[in-house]
């Protein structure tokens, strides 16, 4: 059976704001709209579920993010996600140039978690907090490939 990742979804508590953050980073976005009704109900598994919600997409056109702003049923605020939590952990971003990635979150008020690291001289990599306290993962590629 062939398979394929559609994309990856993410509940956030201002779809502006998100939106802002990751069309800065460089994913365009596909389209916005207000979702509601008893197929979201039922595909969803919440009754009078109501979003609004965007598509975003990668420069390369093989990613997705479907982010989320819920309208009712009323978002529920957990802690943000640790690095080592069982469950949802990252989204991740190949990036040409960290440093400027990293001055173009730093204008979201996002910084990296430690700081910035290096992997087998392959990538420059770190992790931040994105909007509503995602995990985001940006790495350069390094080996000049």
């Amino acid at each position: 059976m062939p398979i394929k990742l559609e994309n990856v979804g993410i509940a956030v508590r201002d779809l502006e704001e998100a939106i802002a953050f990751f069309t800065d980073l460089g994913l365009s976005v596909l389209g916005t709209d207000t979702v509601s009704g008893e197929w979201t109900d039922t595909a969803v598994g919440l009754d009078g579920n109501h979003a609004k919600i965007a598509m975003l997409q990668t420069p390369d056109g093989n990613g997705r993010l479907e982010l989320f702003e819920y309208i009712h049923p009323d978002a529920i605020e957990t802690e943000p996600t640790l690095p080592n939590e069982i469950g949802m952990h990252r989204v991740a971003f190949s990036v040409d140039d960290l440093d400027a990635a990293l001055e173009v979150a730093a204008r979201h008020g996002c910084h990296p978690l430690r700081g910035v690291a290096t992997y087998e001289d392959v990538y420059k990599l770190t992790y931040l907090r994105g909007p509503s306290g995602i995990l985001v993962m940006l790495a350069e590629d390094i080996t000049g490939r």
